[in-house]
């Protein structure tokens, strides 16, 4: 495993500047008293480098990993190994997919989520929502509209997918290096992001909702203000989100049982 881990001293100024004083004041004039010294200044200390919380407990690859540019195809191959249903890899957007995984995950933290870079497919059909007395909430048939990535997530063997994940994580740490963490460790990142979505609240339908220009946004401020990533698990509906969740929890569970100890 490839750890990536992540400084000046100045002393010359008082001596420069008592020479220049020196040299400027007239010949007659008596030489004044010497003034103390001035104290040393005080350097502040060094950084720390960032502290890994969940190294990758990764073993030496049988033979040398593709580059990231070229390491499409592979991840194709080996989604498919990963997918006992082979029409599951068309949920994929395989071209750039480990820039795409990294770049998602990053995002789903964040107020906004940049669909154009997701690694799977958007689904289809029209958000549905429901208008009553000039409200406006999530239809309560919109649910039903993410059930093929609830048949994705269930297909996918958590130890199985993790095993992948960890066995072609120098890709993902190279890319995430890339996004502009020179210091960061994704998996670290990766471990924030899941926590994040496990905090969502389950929210109580109606999912009251407000459309001020072109998009809908939830009425409640509070809602509003959460990561993009909950707010997804909020519109998906508490049913599918319970699923999502009980993953995210056996990802995580996993991730850090492989976590070697420091």
């Amino acid at each position: 495993m490839k750890k990536f881990i992540w400084w000046s001293i100045v002393v010359l100024g008082l001596g420069l500047f008592a020479l220049i004083i020196f040299y400027a004041l007239p010949k007659m004039q008596p030489e004044p008293a010497a003034p103390p010294p001035a104290p040393a200044a005080v350097q502040p200390p060094a950084p720390a480098e960032p502290q890994i919380r969940y190294p990758v407990a990764q073993q030496p690859p049988e033979k040398p990993l593709p580059a990231l540019d070229v390491s499409d195809s592979t991840m194709k191959s080996a989604l498919d190994e990963l997918l006992s249903d082979k029409t599951l890899i068309g949920f994929f957007q395989i071209q750039d997919f480990v820039r795409r995984v990294v770049a998602t995950v990053d995002n789903l933290p964040r107020r906004k989520l940049a669909l154009r870079l997701m690694p799977v497919k958007l689904t289809g059909g029209t958000f549905l929502v429901t208008a009553k007395d000039g409200s406006l909430a999530i239809g309560t048939d919109n649910a039903a509209r993410y059930a093929p990535y609830l048949w994705l997530a269930d297909a996918l063997d958590t130890g199985k997918l993790v095993a992948l994940y960890v066995h072609y994580y120098p890709l993902f740490q190279q890319a995430y290096q890339e996004l502009g963490y020179p210091k960061g460790y994704f998996n670290d990142r990766l471990i924030e992001v899941i926590d994040d979505l496990l905090a969502t609240p389950e929210v109580q339908a109606p999912v009251r909702l407000v459309q001020p220009k072109v998009f809908y946004l939830f009425a409640d401020p509070e809602l509003e203000a959460r990561s993009a990533g909950q707010k997804i698990l909020i519109r998906i509906g508490n049913k599918n989100a319970v699923r999502i969740r009980a993953k995210l929890r056996e990802i995580r569970a996993e991730l850090t049982r492989q976590a070697p100890k420091q």
